[in-house]
């Protein structure tokens, strides 16, 4: 039932990610979210260097190293659109599974599954402006759908807020989302 609950908190998150960018992401209100820690472009950082640069993103960070994906995720050659949760996005999704983050982190199957369906790794990384209705394969191999309205709803129903879109990185692009996206 838990990982039930945890992929279907993860399709509702990625279905609203894709809702809001598909309304060309508003800009962010979340005046909690702090800038990035680095002097360095963030251009010229990749998509693991951007999420370690912003303190709001220190529990993605966990979790992608604890699942072994930080070093596939700097791969200079890919083309990635992350949706990336925040802090109080992964306290939500544990609160609404039951689960700590140590029994989490430690389903490495599952933890993985999670995080490679907040992944897109296409031709081009998929910016707010290109976002069009319909269904998205992430790198799970789950589907993300986009509605007409803009929004991302996962595989479950669930829908998820958009918080920024269109951080550039020099492998991809990220955007930030108010919830953990759940895979069936």
């Amino acid at each position: 039932m838990k990982i039930m609950k945890i992929a279907t908190l993860g399709a509702l998150a990625i279905s609203l990610a894709g809702l809001s960018a598909c309304n060309n992401m508003m800009p962010a209100k979340n005046t909690a979210m702090k800038a990035p820690m680095h002097s360095q472009s963030m251009a010229t950082m990749n998509v693991v260097q951007i999420a370690q640069s912003n303190p709001d993103f220190s529990l993605l960070v966990e979790a992608v190293v604890a699942a072994d994906l930080a070093g596939a995720l700097s791969n200079p050659n890919a083309h990635y659109t992350i949706f990336a949760p925040t802090n109080a996005a992964f306290v939500q999704a544990l609160q609404e599974t039951g689960m700590t983050k140590a029994q989490l982190f430690a389903n490495k199957p599952l933890l993985t599954k999670i995080l490679s369906y907040h992944v897109i790794n296409g031709a081009a990384p998929v910016y707010a402006k290109d976002v069009k209705p319909g269904n998205i394969m992430m790198l799970s191999k789950d589907t993300l759908m986009v509605t007409a309205q803009g929004k991302l709803m996962d595989e479950s129903g669930r829908t998820t807020n958009i918080l920024k879109t269109d951080i550039a990185a020099s492998n991809g692009v990220v955007h930030v989302i108010d919830r953990v996206l759940m895979p069936k």
